[in-house]
């Protein structure tokens, strides 16, 4: 049967439209009322492309008692995203062929939603098989690799782009491990370590050293280069300028962007991530987002036991899908950000640098994915609601104004609250 959705608004054009899907995909766009075998009055709220999130980890397999592709992708339903990008640091790593095999399948049975999968590196006869089941990119954690060791894997990814059908993009995570170890130790010394001791640890200058580095490697190696949860602002002036001459994206998460490491004096270890959250003169803030910004959650569920070990044996991470379209709503809403970059930094960007070929904008012949937005309803998070499997927030009580209230992936509805 095919679908029209009646009464809509488009973030980049006056007027209603409507909009009529067949076998999964765009089939029309009019001004004039369409017919359909079922039609959705969306009542003149704003749809969107689907919301693409290109970092999250749903822990399965092997941890699955934090999240699982099931868990993990009703939570992105329920968020507003019709595609996700998950990270390799599951259990096994997903850095063989068997491993991808496996998780490739896990997710095709649990998935609710559009999913991607990035690899870890190997070696290279291991890597060149990966590439035969198409990841979508390859994750290098920096913050576990000495320089020796990741000159290596970037060389490795060079041949990896010129001998198979490798894309070249390369996902890093940017912190110096030898500056992490040392302020680590240093840090260590002490008789007591608050929480906000981490953020410490693993200091600004880390981050900024890996970025150039990231950088010096992949335009050694002719690669493209993706940097994950950019959160320095010295970070982010240092792309911006590499940028002109070189492929680089980054990405931004919502903690990143919202709180600073105070944050640490009122949440302790629940708000532990890493790249931890910055002293706010070195932080990014929601004034760097623009028409060119990526968001990526970094949705990272644990245990409330995994949240709660102490300053150090506190397993870093925050869940995101169900909070960070309200929490941008509600700076539309206050004036911080223009509704016209939403569709861009939550769907078109991403979509764009990682490839995903008919997604990220709404467009004939596009996939029938969509993000209904109501952006004057309001409401307070309220973590026993969600659907993933963590207990914890840092925006759990949180008002809100503006949120998803309907999902659709290729033409079938997935969350529905209109």
């Amino acid at each position: 049967m095919d679908l029209v959705l009646k009464n809509c608004r488009l973030a980049d054009r006056l007027d209603e439209y409507h909009i009529k899907i067949e076998d999964g995909k765009i089939n029309a766009i009019s001004k004039t009322l369409l017919k359909g075998d079922r039609i959705i009055d969306v009542k003149n709220n704003y749809v969107l492309p689907g919301f693409i999130d290109p970092h999250i980890h749903f822990r399965d397999p092997g941890l699955t008692q934090k999240e699982d592709f099931k868990t993990g992708s009703l939570a992105a339903a329920n968020g507003g995203f019709t595609t996700v990008i998950d990270m390799p640091n599951t259990v096994p790593k997903t850095n063989t062929y068997k491993a991808l095999k496996e998780k490739m399948n896990i997710a095709q049975k649990k998935s609710a939603v559009n999913f991607e999968l990035q690899m870890g590196h190997n070696n290279l006869e291991e890597m060149k098989k990966m590439i035969e089941l198409n990841p979508i990119s390859v994750k290098v954690f920096m913050d576990l690799e000495s320089d020796e060791s990741l000159e290596k894997i970037f060389h490795d990814l060079h041949i990896l782009k010129e001998t198979t059908d490798y894309n070249g993009l390369v996902a890093t995570h940017c912190e110096k491990k030898s500056i992490v170890e040392s302020e680590t130790a240093r840090l260590k010394e002490k008789d007591e370590n608050p929480a906000i001791d981490y953020t410490y640890a693993r200091p600004a200058a880390s981050e900024d050293d890996s970025v150039r580095q990231a950088l010096e490697l992949a335009r050694a190696n002719d690669l493209r280069l993706h940097i994950c949860h950019l959160s320095s602002s010295k970070s982010l002036s240092i792309v911006k300028s590499a940028s002109k001459s070189m492929p680089v994206s980054w990405e931004f998460t919502p903690h990143h962007l919202l709180l600073d490491n105070s944050a640490y004096n009122i949440y302790g270890t629940f708000i532990k991530t890493n790249p931890p959250l910055r002293p706010k003169d070195e932080s990014v803030t929601i004034d760097d987002l623009d028409e060119t910004s990526i968001i990526g959650t970094d949705h990272a569920p644990h245990t409330l036991e995994d949240k709660t070990k102490g300053t150090w044996a506190s397993s870093p991470g925050i869940p995101n899908l169900e909070t960070v379209v309200p929490l941008l709503l509600t700076e539309v809403n206050r004036g911080n950000i223009d509704l016209k970059i939403i569709p861009k930094i939550l769907s078109q960007n991403a979509a764009t640098t990682y490839g995903l070929e008919n997604k990220g904008q709404i467009k004939v012949g596009y996939d029938a994915d969509f993000t209904i937005i109501d952006l004057k309803q309001k409401g307070k998070f309220d973590i026993s609601t969600f659907k993933t499997k963590a207990e914890y927030s840092p925006f759990d009580g949180w008002e809100y104004q503006g949120c998803p209230v309907m999902t659709i992936v290729n033409g079938k509805t997935v969350m529905d609250k209109l």
